[in-house]
């Protein structure tokens, strides 16, 4: 899986990260959705088991390898206007024009079924 992220969205990215060990990882929550889920990035401080790497302008991106199935295999990354908030899309999709990032480093939950969620 490949993410190319746009030089604004890895510098945005970047920034947020800080100086803090962490990964980027693309989340497809479908948590109190009544129809399709929406796609987040979450700042974690370790990988899980059943993490896979994702390459991404150098950047410590993973996906759970079950998530996998709701992004295609190439997908670009840019940022917008307004700070924190990202488009992802690829060829034939968008996933969103207002991709959140939420650092969940120091405030890390999980659920009963180990995985992670936005609440």
């Amino acid at each position: 899986m490949i993410i190319q992220v746009s030089p604004q969205a890895k510098e945005r990215l970047a920034r947020q990260l800080g100086d803090q060990p962490g990964f980027f990882k693309l989340f497809y929550d479908t948590d109190g959705c009544d129809s399709d889920g929406i796609a987040v990035l979450l700042i974690l401080n370790e990988r899980d088991s059943d993490d896979e790497s994702i390459d991404a302008a150098s950047l410590p991106f993973v996906i759970n390898k079950q998530q996998k199935i709701y992004f295609e295999s190439c997908l670009r990354l840019h940022s917008t206007n307004r700070l924190h908030l990202f488009q992802l899309n690829s060829n034939s999709k968008s996933y969103g024009n207002n991709i959140k990032v939420v650092d969940l480093r120091d405030s890390a939950m999980k659920s009963e079924s180990s995985e992670w969620f936005v609440g």
